[in-house]
């Protein structure tokens, strides 16, 4: 169904392998008069949009200037009261640390029709191209999404150390390579094993996506020296150790960094998708 005027679509585009997109994503991006999009969506997402479209970059960088939140609403309610169709692009699921709640509650509030049309999610995702899945028979019955880094203008932080370091399963941190050291060091000082299997899995489901796998006391120096940068994801828990066993089929490499040996690196084949294009571009 093609996206109708007044309405405004926060659609998730996956976490970065164009294959990964739904064919609702497609069917939006191809038919909407207006697009406004994050920075990390696929290479390619817009392929298919209109000739005639209007697209609007209103993506974050960390620690450059940006469109503020508020702003990026204001203009979601004015195209769509002008009798825009609009869609509003974002990397992963845009009720996943997309702030999709925070779009759909202005637009709520200014009389405008939404859909949310969900995608699927890093935390699942990247996870599954490093071989790790994040529940586990054996050794993990359930699985916390967590935020890396929180909004700095909070007083106070919203995070449970203690509930997190006791939680009986894997935990996942989105946006977590910059505060990685701190927050494995309040998660051990709250009783999760240092010893722990974890991994940081950078640029996930991406072109040079790689993985380090350590412990959680010793992810932080493997990310240092393995040089992992953001976006980059990381897992704690017994299931990290499936990166091992479970290589992954996406590009990139897997670093095994949990012994003092030097770490032997694996290189995946990348199975080539082709992106589904939809319209007249």
């Amino acid at each position: 169904m093609r996206a109708r005027a007044g309405v405004v679509y926060l659609v998730g585009a996956g976490p970065g392998d164009p294959g990964l997109m739904t064919m609702r994503s497609l069917e939006l991006i191809a038919s909407a008069d207006a697009i406004f999009h994050d920075r990390l969506i696929p290479p390619g997402a817009l392929a298919g949009a209109r000739e005639d479209a209007e697209l609007v970059y209103v993506g974050k960088v960390p620690g450059k200037p940006s469109v503020p939140q508020e702003e990026i609403g204001k203009r979601l309610i004015e195209a769509a009261q002008a009798g825009k169709s609009v869609v509003r692009l974002k990397g992963g699921d845009p009720f996943v640390f997309g702030r999709g709640g925070e779009e759909g509650e202005a637009l709520r509030a200014a009389g405008v029709e939404f859909e949310v049309v969900p995608g699927v999610t890093a935390g699942v995702a990247a996870s599954a191209y490093a071989g790790i899945p994040v529940t586990h028979r054996d050794d993990a019955s359930a699985v916390a999404f967590v935020t890396g880094h929180e909004d700095p203008e909070k007083e106070e932080t919203a995070l449970d150390w203690d509930a997190l370091a006791h939680f009986p399963g894997t935990l996942v941190f989105y946006m977590g390579v910059k505060r990685l050291n701190d927050n494995a060091a309040a998660l051990i000082a709250a009783g999760r094993d240092a010893d722990e299997p974890a991994a940081a899995i950078e640029r996930g489901t991406m072109d040079g996506q790689r993985t380090a796998v350590a412990t959680l006391g010793t992810l932080a120096e493997a990310v240092e020296r393995e040089g992992i940068g953001s976006p980059a994801l990381i897992v704690v828990g017994p299931v990290s150790r499936d990166a091992r066993r479970l290589p992954g089929w996406s590009g990139g490499r897997c670093t095994e960094s949990a012994s003092s040996s030097p770490a032997p690196v694996r290189r995946q084949a990348a199975w080539p998708r082709p992106f589904v294009r939809l319209g007249p571009r």
